[in-house]
């Protein structure tokens, strides 16, 4: 093109140049494209017929410019394109005027050329000024390009905020946990990965570890609180260690402590704590998993020789899925139903030896391995059969019931139903480890995916370098709610464990119900947050090196362990139901009408035609404004659940149907209780805290958060008539500025976990 006879003759043609470049560019010239073109062409009456033929001859898609022939073209560009600047941004037919400018052009261009050019650039979707930086070789400067890491806060406090009082033993935990005798095994067979974790529990209970919560006469610290903080810390280095502690020191050990009386507790107890006597905890069945009440397992009293005759009746009672069977178990907690002289009176909590100190399967007992599993395969689990195996009448954990020396049934509780929940109430302490557990894999997760984000770059302005993925608002969103989250549940995990540690038995029920909410809102976020983390980093998250893959993998199951997390929330909704019952059954006839009445001008105000549209960020990021988002939310999934409940039973149905018909609507009412309560406990935090860095930092964490459930939820409150479309599009904007803030502060607020680098060993995370 440049070389011919027609352009030489003319230098006006130029002109043309950047906009043929333009659409040849990008290897395709389409038909509208070249129609545009060519119909602009026809308007030049300055142009000659020649000069046209010869400019619509360059437009045939059988006959593109040759790669060498369009570097010459914009090697011509850049003569007038890097005389440009981002102050100075010049279009395509600026370009094309100056570069003919440049080439001697007479005045035969007329002023209307360049109104046609610019409607040509519209036509073709040209945005008129982005060509300077196309085509200009200096560096491009954008905001995006220049967002970066800078802490906001003192890293050193926030860690010390976060792990509160019980520093000192995570300090001696992660020191413990960082030495190379726990380093990740590589290419480990099942068989060599199950006796790691063995050793590994070993030498954590040499530590003092294990039995920490066990009382001091029996090796222990008496310290609950400190095996929760151990549980959580160890979590950031293997899991199936974690879970086989769990299974030995927590299920095992505090079913003899808290079933158990001081017999149990003087034979048993220090034995526990240094893993001499290895244990499991039989409470599944093959067929039966959360109903615990229905479990088949039989442990018969025989009077004649103070004995307990423990026996499988069938396939679906075997237990199974049991934690340190395959292998190492020496001795069992077994679930059963005791029968007595013909009566069934209910599951109590036997000791039954399944190996003696050599390995060896004990009399009756039937062990088989369940093998690979998706995730924790450094855990033993196995299926156990009992045929008539008979134990000593002290075997049975006798706290809330026994046999006394007559044979008789005994239990200083009356109730069967009230008995069986006090006897599952103890062992809560299950649900709240588990999700301490997974929030650590969580912010594992995060501080790897985080770390990577910062220091990985991908695509970029032209002519400029190539941006971190953190700086990219969408991978922003991806991961900043979800920190954001992790902070949130640690407060709530914190605000449990205290409210588990200062418990009275008339808080339980509320207690019970809080842990299995908390458990099933935190290890579903950890699911989630996982998978978001893997994809985050492509193909580096699905390497085995860089963790998150066996982070997935071990955490998956902890939506389904210790309860199943549907059936938990449907838990918490009953427990919401019975506190809604009690609450109208203690108060008259005048007290339901004030009841009444603040609930109207409750919704009367929140329901206010300027609320429900407000959307200033000073309103917005306001915690009233949130916290009455989520209680308004709670109350009226409540209190619809009930209408429903009471109109089925009303009208005659039975009540296991009624609330089988229910179900859907009081997972909601769960979920709204567990998300209310952790908003309130961050918040609370964000008032304690008096460092006025982290203060500012967590503050923002909180209403992001806060925002995230609300845009979750968005639906419902649009269904409801509590906020209008123009209110929850101002949500969605503040919360992409918010993940915007946040983002600097990303890396620091993941360092601030405190994971050492031998536990975290992602090479993406540590380079």
């Amino acid at each position: 093109m440049l070389n011919d006879p027609v352009f030489k003759g003319n230098p006006s043609l130029y002109v043309f140049l950047p906009m043929y470049y333009t659409v040849w560019c990008d290897a395709v010239l389409t038909p509208t494209e070249i129609t545009t073109i060519h119909d602009l062409l026809e308007k030049q009456s300055w142009l000659t017929k020649e000069e046209k033929d010869f400019l619509y001859a360059q437009l045939d898609p059988g006959s593109p410019p040759a790669p060498e022939e369009l570097k010459n073209w914009l090697e011509e560009i850049h003569k007038v394109a890097n005389q440009s600047s981002a102050d100075s941004k010049m279009g395509l037919a600026e370009m094309g005027l100056q570069l003919a400018k440049l080439h001697g052009a007479n005045n035969r261009i007329p002023a209307s050329a360049k109104k046609s050019l610019l409607e040509m650039e519209a036509t073709l979707g040209v945005i008129s000024g982005e060509a300077t930086f196309s085509y200009n070789a200096a560096e491009r400067k954008t905001i995006t390009g220049q967002q970066a890491t800078k802490a906001s806060f003192d890293v050193a406090r926030m860690a010390a905020l976060l792990d509160g009082h019980q520093a000192e033993l995570i300090g001696r935990v992660k020191t413990v946990i960082s030495d190379p005798v726990f380093n990740y095994p590589e290419d480990v067979r099942l068989e060599e990965y199950r006796e790691l974790t063995l050793k590994w529990c070993k030498l954590l209970a040499d530590q003092g570890f294990g039995a920490q919560a066990y009382p001091e006469a029996f090796g222990g610290k008496d310290d609950m609180e400190g095996y929760f903080t151990i549980m959580e810390a160890i979590s950031y280095r293997d899991l199936s260690m974690v879970i086989k502690f769990g299974v030995q020191f927590g299920l095992f050990g505090m079913s003899i402590y808290f079933l158990g009386t001081e017999k149990h507790h003087k034979k048993y107890l220090n034995k526990t704590g240094t893993l001499e006597l290895p244990g499991c905890f039989a409470m599944t069945e093959t067929g039966h998993g959360s109903n615990v009440k229905g479990i088949l397992t039989t442990a018969t009293y025989n009077h004649q020789d103070d004995t307990f005759t423990i026996h499988t009746p069938d396939e679906i009672a075997r237990k199974e899925y049991i934690g340190n069977a395959a292998l190492h178990g020496q001795m069992a907690t077994v679930f059963a139903k005791l029968i007595l002289k013909g009566k069934d009176y209910g599951v109590n909590a036997f000791l039954v030896p399944i190996r003696d100190e050599e390995g060896k399967t004990m009399k009756g007992v039937t062990i088989k391995d369940c093998g690979p599993k998706m995730g924790l395969n450094g855990v033993d689990n196995g299926v156990i059969y009992f045929n008539k195996v008979t134990i000593p009448k002290e075997n049975m954990l006798d706290r809330f019931a026994s046999v006394d020396e007559a044979g008789q049934f005994t239990s200083p509780i009356a109730s069967d139903n009230r008995r069986f929940f006090t006897m599952l109430g103890t062992l809560v302490g299950g649900r709240i480890g588990i999700p301490r557990s997974a929030n650590s894999a969580s912010k594992s997760g995060l501080a790897i995916a985080i770390k990577y984000a910062d220091q990985r770059r991908q695509f970029g302005p032209d002519h400029a370098p190539e941006v971190p993925i953190l700086n990219y608002r969408t991978h922003q969103r991806r991961l900043m709610p979800l920190l954001a989250t992790v902070y949130a549940q640690h407060f709530a995990l914190q605000y449990l464990t205290q409210r588990f540690l200062n418990r009275t038995e008339d808080q339980m029920q509320e207690i019970e119900a809080l842990a299995a909410g908390l458990k099933a809102f935190t290890t579903w976020n950890t699911t989630h947050t996982l998978q978001e983390c893997r994809e985050a980093c492509g193909g580096k998250g699905y390497l085995a090196e860089n963790r998150i893959s066996a982070l997935k993998n071990d955490t998956d199951v902890y939506t389904t362990f210790e309860g199943d997390n549907t059936v938990l929330m449907q838990l918490v909704a009953k427990s919401r139901l019975t506190e809604f019952k009690h609450e109208f059954s203690n108060i008259n006839l005048f007290g339901i009408l004030n009841y009444v009445a603040s609930q109207a001008k409750t919704s009367l105000t929140e329901l206010n035609p300027l609320v429900i549209r407000k959307t200033d960020e000073n309103h917005l990021m306001d915690p009233e404004f949130h916290l009455s988002a989520f209680q308004y939310r709670e109350r009226d999934i409540l209190t619809s659940a009930a209408r429903r409940l009471k109109k089925h039973l009303d009208s005659g149905m039975d009540s296991f149907d009624a609330f089988n018909q229910t179900q859907y609507h009081l997972v909601n009412v769960g979920h709204a209780f567990v998300e209310r309560v952790v908003l309130e406990q961050f918040m609370a935090q964000v008032e304690r805290t008096e460092d006025a860095q982290n203060k500012t930092i967590l503050k923002k964490l909180c209403a992001l958060f806060a925002l995230s459930q609300i845009e979750k939820n968005k639906g419902w409150y649009l269904e409801h008539g509590y906020m209008e479309g123009v209110k929850t599009k101002a949500i969605r904007k503040l919360i992409n500025k918010l993940c915007w803030e946040v983002r600097q502060d990303a890396v620091p607020l993941v360092e601030a976990f405190a994971i050492p680098d031998s536990c975290l060993a992602a090479p993406i995370a540590l380079n």
